[in-house]
């Protein structure tokens, strides 16, 4: 993979104009995606985080709430493994994910939106505030800042030109996955740890590659439209 991270994946051209000027476009379209989202679940967290922190057991309160990172990594990589690349995503969100892994840096498929969560945070806001707010409420809201985070950070990860070390090894990391030969690994984003856990790390030399400073010596070719279809299809009939 070069040092820019990007190139391997830019086989997709917009008819028109540069690869650039796309990207810059895609970006923008990526981030009016995340405003309501992130000014919604923002808002209800700090909310409940602050009724937390202002009741009897404010220290409890803090707990739970930084607890809410863990529980939300392990949340983003089952998702991510057993829903957006397991039988539910051929059954009911096939246009969502596959065509993400077809245009990486499609705008509109880099994330989702306020509403697809929805249903179930009216559904677990409510039955959290059966225990104490300093407790699985606070929990929750920590769970919905960092699923906000993770967001972000995904978005970073595909437009993001950082130059901290760290930040662009989660990025080859990332953006592996999107190759034909890294699907089926590398599910979590903002951490690996999960991979580690369950055994669903990249083979020990494609990780060794991945931790260089350049990653040079990874090659990442773009999936085409039918590759992307037939690589999760074939998940499935193999079920």
């Amino acid at each position: 993979m070069s040092a820019g991270l990007a190139p391997a994946l830019t086989g997709y051209r917009p008819m028109n104009g540069s690869f650039a000027a796309y990207q810059r476009e895609q970006s923008r379209i990526a981030r009016r995606r995340l405003y309501p989202l992130t000014a919604f679940y923002t808002t209800y967290s700090l909310i409940v985080a602050l009724l937390g922190l202002r009741s009897a057991h404010q220290w409890i309160g803090m707990a739970f709430y930084l607890a809410g990172i863990p529980v939300w990594r392990l949340v983003e990589y089952l998702f991510h493994r057993c829903v957006l690349h397991g039988r539910f995503l051929q059954e009911r969100l096939d246009p969502l994910h596959w065509e993400h892994h077809e245009r990486p840096f499609d705008g509109w498929h880099i994330s989702g939106e306020l509403k697809d969560i929805l249903p179930l945070f009216f559904v677990a806001a409510p039955f959290s505030f059966l225990f104490p707010v300093y407790t699985l409420p606070t929990l929750l809201a920590g769970v919905m800042q960092s699923y906000v985070g993770e967001k972000w950070l995904h978005y970073f990860l595909h437009f993001g030109r950082f130059r901290n070390r760290y930040f662009r090894h989660l990025k080859r990391y990332h953006l592996y996955q999107h190759s034909p030969r890294g699907m089926e690994n590398g599910y979590g984003i903002t951490s690996g740890f999960w991979d580690l856990v369950f055994r669903t790390q990249y083979p020990k030399p494609v990780r060794k590659s991945l931790s260089e400073s350049d990653g040079s010596s990874i090659r990442i070719r773009k999936m085409t439209r039918s590759e992307a279809s037939k690589l999760f299809h074939d998940r499935f009939t193999k079920r």
